[in-house]
């Protein structure tokens, strides 16, 4: 600034008229334009020490994130995807861990090094920016002066003098804006950089998780090998060493006699010797004969045991041998039992690798829909044959598994059924709600029950990407049509807990799933119509034979209509398509004209039996999956009876329409995820036999959130849940009272998304501030819902509506008893204690009708009176709880049924 406003005082003295300036003023005036030259050079250096001082650590930290990356690379080369864990040893897999964690830690501190450096760049880029405008002022100012000079004709030699300082401070200020945009695109470049490093320490993250599953595998293989084979083994070893001890015992005893020989030997040699000198008598010749034939006899004993001795050494040596060929064949039998065992039940997440292979060579156009299809069928049959050649040219190249895979194809039929979820979220690697949890769970039980099962997604910038395996893009570009035009899109392929799942990229410059979140935007429906049109695009362009296309609420519905209206006239109609509506509330509404920019035909959908919305004139996305969906289910028959009025939310008359096709099926929960007997969050895991970690448990959780402890048994309830209308805000508060109120301790956890409810509930939270029964925690924590779920003894959920729900299904697996209103998901899953209509047996908690504070308050009553007044039918009641299945094998045998039936009336009308 002080230097444009020195420019700005020189061009107007250049300009008013004024007597020529001294020598001494033209000396002062060349010093000040060099001295201010020299300090902004000393300025823009600056920045380049400290560059160039993060350079080194830049490159140090990638050269040992790439060497660790090798390293894990190559490991995983020789260890292979699971092939041959049971001859990894257990230690190396240890030290493998023990290093990758260790490069973690380093390329960790590179981060932050290079995070602050990252800091320091970024300031001083503004610093430069700010120089640079400057520079950029004073050198316009320059060229006007000297613009100005050159009309004036001004002939005096001072003012020629001073225009050519200033013609040498404008080739300098130019020099000087050069060398800082250099500078600038250095720090590009570090930015980059930076960018690289977050990549490489996502994959260490990776590969470490990866040693990790395969050291628990080592283990629990180590675990499967039982004592009885190699019980064998050591029977031979104990009876060799008897052997050998016995031979040693008798070639000691031979040696003594040996030596005991030439004793007598050295004797009878002395003694016949002094017979001769002495001419002794004949009877002493007698016994020097005797004594002969003494020795004699003892030399053929010494050599009878020398050949018993060689006997018992050659038997030693063949039972050596015997027992070498013996044990060769027990390790060949052991490996060959343990590969079967491994490829028998060869992980369903090998299974998808491999049929995520197939479809990016048919996608690549590598080989043929007929062979794709070969070879999709071979892996839903679990084909030996296909799995054999899999595991034994796993590390050799792409071309020759393919080869191998395609000269083993051989045609086959198979029941299972080829099932494509199309969905915007997946647990748990793009969740926002019970929507995700839903695809993984029942994605898994459809996939045990042999079915070839697989997942396409949106590929959003913020999932997980450390929760999917093996992530790579395809070497093709899928086109789909948006807008009246045609766009690349990315085809990504991983698997997902097992499951084998296809990530779409748009190559759209409204980069719709690059927003840092996965719902909330404003063109929420351009984002997802286009997504359901490219994931069809894939499937089409793919060339499957899919059975079932299952979409899921309103974000997929487009599908539905895009399928039957477009894609069956291409001849892509073997599929039947299944929509699953979660939630009525969201139904996808938008202008009629907007479905347009999916290629669907607005005049021929916008009529009320179509997509036109009931209420108002705009199109129903989730109308339109109704209309043309072969099924229709929602999460859970209660629910499915309630939308068919006023809960369907102005769609209940075109449920009536189609109530045939129409049901609901209670969700499941991951019981894998969610057990008490071995939750890694809990302070003492338990089961329905051993209740004693529940109580230890609740004290830990006590102490932990300082609630006050000296009454162990006083009741502890816990919520946990989203704080909206639906889930019944003002029940949960009055619960909170009525808590407090009949002496038992009250446990909260969730935020609100709504402004007035979040502070409505930060109010009462320092309201019980100082009371050590009562804790709210507006915030959700995975860790902390699992400890509070095993120490409750009771679990509220008093929702005004709630298609499913899943809280009251985890709480009763870890022993809490729910207090729910009878609505929804939660009349199809809890019953009341009381209710003496319903059979004992059944009866699993307490429930209440109106969604109002007496009716909860009843129950909570009932509840707490049950639990101090009748402990040993209350721990009853608890276990029972426990031992219920809530798991998804029941529902996805009724998903199963009804997508077989839609399969064979598909096969029929073919």
């Amino acid at each position: 600034m002080a230097c444009s406003t020195a420019a700005g005082v020189e061009a107007t003295a250049l300009l008013s008229p004024r007597p020529a300036p001294s020598s001494v003023v033209r000396r002062r005036l060349a010093l000040a334009c060099r001295t201010r030259h020299r300090s902004l050079r000393v300025a823009a250096q600056r920045p380049q020490k400290s560059t160039t001082g993060a350079d080194p650590l830049n490159g140090s930290n990638v050269q040992s994130d790439e060497a660790a990356v090798s390293t894990a690379k190559e490991r995983q080369r020789n260890y292979g995807d699971g092939d041959g864990i049971s001859n990894l040893q257990l230690e190396d897999l240890v030290g493998m861990i023990q290093n990758t964690e260790k490069n973690i830690l380093l390329l960790n501190q590179a981060r932050v090094q290079a995070l602050e450096h990252a800091d320091k760049i970024l300031k001083e880029k503004e610093a430069l920016q700010r120089k640079i405008n400057s520079l950029e002022t004073r050198l316009s100012e320059t060229d006007a002066q000297h613009k100005l000079s050159n009309k004036g004709n001004f002939s005096d030699s001072s003012l020629g003098l001073e225009f050519d300082v200033l013609k040498e401070e404008n080739i300098l200020l130019k020099e000087d804006i050069e060398f800082l945009k250099t500078k600038l695109i250095e720090v590009a470049e570090t930015e980059e950089s930076i960018f690289k490093l977050e990549k490489e320490r996502a994959l260490l993250d990776a590969s470490l998780r990866q040693l990790e599953s395969r050291f628990i595998a080592a283990q629990a293989d180590m675990m499967k090998l039982g004592p009885r084979k190699y019980d064998a083994w050591w029977e031979k070893v104990e009876k060799l060493e008897d052997l050998l001890e016995t031979t040693a015992n008798k070639v000691e005893h031979a040696a003594m006699i040996l030596d005991h020989n030439h004793d007598l030997q050295d004797k009878l040699e002395k003694l016949e010797e002094s017979l001769r000198a002495a001419n002794i008598s004949k009877f002493s010749c007698y016994l020097v004969d005797l004594l002969q034939q003494k020795v004699k006899s003892v030399e053929e004993r010494f050599q009878a045991c020398n050949r018993e001795m060689h006997s018992q050494i050659e038997l030693y040596e063949n039972s050596i041998v015997e027992f070498h060929g013996t044990l060769s064949k027990l390790i060949e039998e052991s490996e060959k039992r343990s590969l079967e065992n491994f490829t028998g039940n060869m992980p369903s997440e090998l299974w998808s690798r491999i049929s995520l292979l197939i479809d990016g060579w048919l996608l690549e156009k590598k080989i043929s829909y007929n062979d794709a299809n070969t070879l999709r069928e071979m892996v839903r049959k679990r084909d030996s044959c296909l799995r054999e050649a899999y595991l034994s040219c796993r590390d050799t190249e792409s071309k020759e598994v393919m080869d191998n895979f395609l000269k083993m194809a051989l045609p086959g039929t198979s029941s299972g059924l080829h099932i494509a979820h199309i969905a915007a979220e997946m647990a748990p690697v793009a969740k926002v709600g019970g929507l995700a949890d839903v695809i993984s769970g029942l994605g898994k039980a459809l996939q045990k029950k042999g079915h070839l099962v697989e997942i396409i997604l949106p590929k959003y910038d913020c999932m997980q990407v450390d929760q999917v395996s093996n992530l790579k893009v395809l070497d093709v570009l899928v086109q789909s049509f948006f807008e009246g035009k045609m766009f690349n899109n990315k085809i990504w392929t991983g698997t997902v807990e097992g499951l084998p799942v296809y990530f779409i990229e748009p190559q759209h410059p409204a980069n719709y799933f690059w927003r840092a979140q996965y719902y909330g935007e404003n063109d929420d429906f351009k984002r997802f119509s286009y997504f359901s049109r490219a994931a069809l695009e894939l499937l089409y362009q793919s060339g499957k034979k899919v059975d079932i296309i299952h979409c899921h609420d309103w974000q997929t519905a487009f599908v539905a209509p895009l399928y039957w209206d477009i894609y069956a006239n291409l001849g892509f109609n073997s599929a039947r398509i299944c929509f699953t509506c979660h939630n009525f509330e969201y139904q996808g509404t938008a202008p009629a004209r907007d479905l347009a920019w999916c290629g669907l035909d607005v005049e021929h959908l916008d009529r009320p039996d179509r997509m036109r919305d009931n209420s108002h004139g705009r199109i129903n996305v989730v109308k339109g999956a109704i209309v043309y969906s072969n099924i229709v289910t929602t999460v859970s028959p209660t629910y499915a009876l309630e939308v068919r009025s006023e809960g369907g939310r102005g769609l209940q008359d075109t449920l009536k329409v189609h109530s045939r096709k129409f049901l609901g099926i209670l969700n499941g929960i991951d019981t894998d995820t969610w057990n008490p007997s071995t939750d890694r969050y809990l302070k003492v895991q338990y089961n329905a036999n051993d209740l004693q970690g529940k109580a230890a448990n609740k004290a830990a959780l006590r102490k932990q959130l300082n609630l006050a402890s000296a009454y162990p048994s006083q009741p502890l309830v816990g919520c946990i849940t989203r704080l909206v209308p639906q889930k019944g805000v003002h029940l949960i508060r009055h619960a909170i009272y009525k808590t407090a109120e009949i002496g038992g301790q009250f446990v909260l956890l969730g935020s609100s998304p709504v402004p007035h409810i979040q502070k409505e509930f930060e109010g009462i939270a320092d309201y019980f501030q100082n009371n050590n029964n009562i804790r709210l925690l507006l915030k959700y924590d995975d860790a902390l819902s699992h400890c509070i779920y095993a120490a409750s003894d009771m679990f509220i959920v008093p929702s005004i509506f709630e298609p499913c729900g899943l809280t009251q299904m985890i709480a009763m697996r870890y022993g809490s008893v729910p207090i729910v209103r009878k609505t929804g998901g939660l009349n199809d899953s809890v019953f009341d204690f009381d209710d003496e209509t319903i059979p004992m047996e059944v009866r699993n908690g307490f429930t209440f009708v109106k969604a109002d504070e007496q009716g909860l308050s009843s129950a909570m009553e009932r509840a707490f009176n049950c639990y101090t007044r009748k402990p040993e039918v209350w721990k009853q009641l608890v276990q029972k709880d426990m031992r219920i299945d809530f798991s998804w094998d029941t529902s996805a045998s009724q998903y199963e049924d009804i997508y077989q039936k839609a399969a064979a009336r598909a096969r029929a009308a073919a």
